[in-house]
Parts: structure tokens; C-alpha cells; sequence
């Protein structure tokens, strides 16, 4: 498998879905997915997408996948993990800002992610890395931001109340802040530089974060948990797993950590 096997999905992603953003099919709850978030025919068909893209590779495979779950493909083999649409709330309310994201890991846990590809279904944007390769967007090779300077935090909240006074110092340090609902393109754009720092203060699943984590990774960028600790060692898996703290850099990510480190506990 490689990078253009899967930019071979994308392009059937890209000319399928964009048309079904005004179809008010995509928008009916389908049941629960896997992933134990509602199901909606948009996702459904992302996913039918992307699982005949990789049967037609006829590679064995194992899918980690929001809605299907876990299937195995020719036997089982090469883990690939993903998330049909990051984003769903985004899509079935009108909003267009989601994506699908895939990777590709040759081992058990996030660390042994070698491919990742994250494309937006609206723009037809498409993110890329290979490890040891870089990461590039639409081909062009892509870096995280190089200075210092907090320009723009970004953040997920999955409980409002608790997740933003959690990250309120980052926030308001930074000089603009953006709540994408769509933790790969969050991770995606830092990856780009367009981000400075990314913070999930609640536990996220290894399908919302696996692409985005190879993308940062090799655009120069830092991904740890909130405290700063190394989560290449995650299971991929359904399960929620950890939180998230990206930056563009390492001085950004020291930073990110001082201001969200508890009272007291630098001193």
C-alpha cells in the first residue's frame, strides 16, 4: 500500500461527496456506529467509498473503522484506521469544514503509523505523509510553524463546560482562537503552519487523531498528550484513548504546556 493507492480513494471521495451536501438523505441517523457516535448517511457513504477503494487493492488488511468497527480484508494484515467523516456534525448541520482520514500503521500502537492521508470533502484539499518522507499538501511540501509567536489556538471541546476552563489560559494568550469541529484537519492545518497549537482536552480515539499525528509529525511539528508525554505507544483501537497537545514546534509546545500546567506546579 502507498500513497497513491490512497489518493486513489480520494478522488472518488472528492468527486462523490461534495455532491451530497445538499441531500437530505446524508443527514438521517442511521443507528450507532462502532465508534459509539451516531451513524448518518454521510458517513455510510464515505465508508463505502474508501472500503471498495481498499478491496480493490486486494492487500490483506485490517480496517479500525468508526462506524464498521473492525473487519478484516483477504485475511487480515496491514492495520488501516478510519474515520469516513471527521466532522459529521459539521456536515449534517451545513457547515463545510470535514474531511476523511485514513492511515495506514505497520504495527500495533500510533507509533508504528507509516502513511496518512487526510482529504477535504468540500475543498478536495488533500493532506499526505509518509514517514521518513514528509508531508505535503496537494504536493507541495508542507512545515509547522517555524517562530515563536502564539498566532491562533485551536482546540476541540467534546464537553464544553469542562474542556474550555480546562484550556482558557491557552486560549486566551493566543491571538485568535478556532473551534474546527475536525480533529484531523485541525492537526492537518498545524501541520501547515497555520496553526500554532492545538489542545483535546478530552480522551480522543486513535481514527480522529492517526492521520493528523504522521502529518504533524513529519511537517516538524510536536504531539503529545496534555502533559506533555509521548503517546506513540497508544493502541490503535475504538476505544477513547487520550487527550491532545499539538504545536508548530517545540518552543510553542513548551509554551502551550507553562500556561496550561496547574497553579503552582512550575514554581
Amino acid at each position: 500500500m502507498n500513497i497513491e493507492g490512497l489518493r486513489k480513494i480520494g478522488k472518488r471521495l472528492i468527486k462523490e461527496m461534495p455532491c451530497l451536501r445538499e441531500s437530505a438523505g446524508v443527514k438521517i441517523p442511521l443507528g450507532i456506529g462502532a465508534g459509539g457516535d451516531k451513524t448518518f448517511g454521510i458517513d455510510k457513504k464515505a465508508e463505502e467509498i474508501v472500503l471498495t477503494g481498499l478491496e480493490e487493492l486486494k492487500e490483506p488488511i485490517t480496517l479500525i473503522s468508526e462506524e464498521l468497527g473492525i473487519m478484516e480484508l483477504n485475511g487480515g494484515g496491514t492495520k488501516v484506521i478510519m474515520d469516513p467523516v471527521d466532522g459529521s456534525r459539521n456536515a449534517i448541520a451545513g457547515i463545510p469544514v470535514y474531511c476523511t482520514s485514513i492511515a495506514v500503521s505497520a504495527g500495533e500502537n500510533l507509533g508504528g503509523v507509516i502513511l496518512s492521508y487526510v482529504v477535504d470533502l468540500v475543498r478536495g484539499d488533500e493532506f499526505w505523509a509518509e514517514k521518513g518522507g514528509g508531508a505535503f499538501l496537494n504536493g507541495h511540501r508542507l512545515h509547522a510553524q517555524i517562530d515563536n509567536e502564539l498566532y491562533l489556538a485551536a482546540y476541540e471541546a467534546q464537553s464544553p463546560g469542562r474542556d474550555i476552563p480546562a484550556i482558557m489560559p491557552l486560549l486566551s494568550r493566543a491571538r485568535k482562537t478556532r473551534c474546527l469541529g475536525s480533529t484531523a484537519l485541525d492537526l492537518a492545518y498545524l501541520a501547515s503552519g497555520a496553526i500554532s497549537v492545538f489542545a483535546c482536552p478530552s480522551s480522543s480515539r486513535s481514527f480522529d487523531f492517526a492521520g493528523g499525528w504522521l502529518l504533524v509529525k513529519e511537517a516538524g511539528g510536536i504531539i503529545t498528550d496534555m502533559e506533555g508525554r509521548e503517546i506513540d505507544d497508544i493502541h490503535l483501537g475504538l476505544q477513547r484513548s487520550t487527550p491532545l497537545l499539538a504545536a508548530g514546534n517545540m518552543a510553542l509546545h513548551r509554551a502551550a504546556l507553562s500556561l496550561l500546567a496547574p497553579a503552582g506546579k512550575n514554581e
